[in-house]
């Protein structure tokens, strides 16, 4: 190991075993006691918010110098209103039921033993993340009231924001008499570090990556801990034959346009061929409106013949990459499907296992749909954008899973425990 190495690695191990400790800490502490630690954190945040958007400030304007999409940008960037806005998570993770002690079940034998299964924590988690200084709080946050130390692992573009907000999350800490330590942060942007953290057997229990899907499968191929996979978002709306138009108009914009650089904005629209005529003409223009480029299959371009000579700039053909890419920006695949099956096909070829959606007044049609892909979250005549933690009433979310082990969607509360058995008994041996 070289020296350069070394001095990674003791700043990364010393961060992890820092939280190890600090995890048995918070594992002894009461409801209250985690409540009156978050409000402290979020009074913290809300004093530091003009230092908070001065670091932002630099990590944005580097990022635009170094040539990073605006969709990336966006991502990074803070304000007075996201601030608050993560304050406000904090403030509603308060307010939702602790798990952490809940009785799963009971059983008495015969022997007079009581078993009972008890949530617990899950000790140390590890985030890595990209872009997103808000997952710096919501990670603290959501790990905080589960009873878990957390070491966070964000973007080399926002060290500076994480830096200053960890800052502030300790203070709230601190003030409360806890270890600073419950929230570790790796300050070396180097990517080394990433690596050596998620081969911490024995010190880190869990690792979530959130973000693209480069670093989400270096860490699940890599790891020696247990990985939940999160965030890659390949999403469709299908328009169905028996679709209202006015409904579904308005589920494709959202999905699209409300926030694209999010994992549960749509990336392909698939549109039965029987209403196709109709209802691309509709759709095309209100995309092109937005500024969303359209890379449509040979029938949608055929369709949209007259639109495509006056928008060339805005309609392009799609080729086969298309449709696997997560694009996170206003770029839209369409494709006509011969009819429901053909659309669950696609879907079930490209999709990520993320949101999907079905349009329709039929409602077999919506049912098949519901029933047959295999997805985090399915919706019938409803955006994806409301794949969400806040929007399931969650509270905050520290990731979105779309594998099946140990948790799927949106992650909550209850996504960040585990459980144990609690054996009581009268000194019963066994024969």
């Amino acid at each position: 190991m070289t020296q350069t190495n070394g001095d990674l690695f003791e700043a990364v191990s010393s961060q992890a075993q820092t939280a190890k400790a600090a995890a048995r800490v918070l594992s002894t502490l009461s409801t209250a006691q985690k409540n009156e630690v978050l409000l402290a954190m979020g009074d913290a945040l809300l004093s530091s918010a003009n230092q908070i958007l001065l670091a932002n400030e630099l990590d944005v304007q580097d990022a635009i110098s170094n040539g990073q999409s605006d969709s990336r940008i966006d991502r990074l960037r803070l304000s007075h209103k996201r601030i608050e806005e993560m304050v406000s998570g904090l403030k509603q993770v308060v307010h939702l039921p602790d798990p952490v002690g809940e009785r799963l079940s009971t059983r008495k034998r015969q022997n007079g033993l009581v078993i009972d299964q008890i949530r617990v924590p899950l000790g140390v988690v590890a985030m890595i993340y990209e872009s997103r200084p808000n997952v710096t709080v919501d990670a603290a946050g959501l790990t905080l009231k589960t009873g878990n130390a957390v070491v966070l692992r964000g973007g080399k573009e926002a060290l500076r924001t994480n830096s200053i907000l960890v800052e502030s999350l300790r203070k709230g800490l601190t003030q409360q008499g806890l270890p600073e330590g419950a929230i570790g942060f790796i300050d070396r942007p180097e990517r080394e570090t990433v690596d050596m953290l998620i081969r911490m057997r024995g010190l880190i229990d869990l690792a979530i990556p959130r973000g693209g899907a480069g670093l989400i499968s270096t860490v699940v191929e890599r790891a020696l801990v247990p990985v939940i996979e999160t965030g890659v978002g390949n999403c469709h709306v299908y328009v169905d034959r028996d679709a209202d138009f006015q409904k579904a108009t308005s589920i494709v914009i959202n999905a699209k346009t409300q926030r694209p650089s999010v994992c549960n904005a749509i990336e392909t629209l698939l549109v039965h061929e029987s209403i196709a005529s109709a209802f691309l003409p509709l759709i095309a223009a209100d995309l092109i409106a937005k500024s969303v480029e359209i890379r449509g299959c040979e029938k949608t371009l055929a369709i949209l013949q007259t639109l495509f000579n006056l928008h060339r700039d805005h309609i392009v053909p799609a080729q086969d990459e298309d449709f696997e890419t997560e694009f996170s920006d206003l770029v839209l695949a369409i494709k006509v499907v011969h009819d429901e099956k053909e659309a669950i096909d696609h879907i079930d070829r490209y999709g990520t296992r993320h949101s999907e959606a079905i349009v329709s007044e039929n409602m077999v049609a919506a049912e098949e749909f519901l029933q047959q892909v295999d997805a985090a979250a399915v919706y019938h005549n409803a955006s994806t954008r409301f794949t969400d933690g806040f929007e399931f009433g969650f509270g905050a979310e520290i990731g979105i899973s779309t594998q099946k082990l140990h948790a799927r969607g949106p992650m909550g509360l209850e996504a960040l425990t585990s459980y144990k058995y609690v054996i009581r008994g009268d000194g019963q041996i066994r024969g």
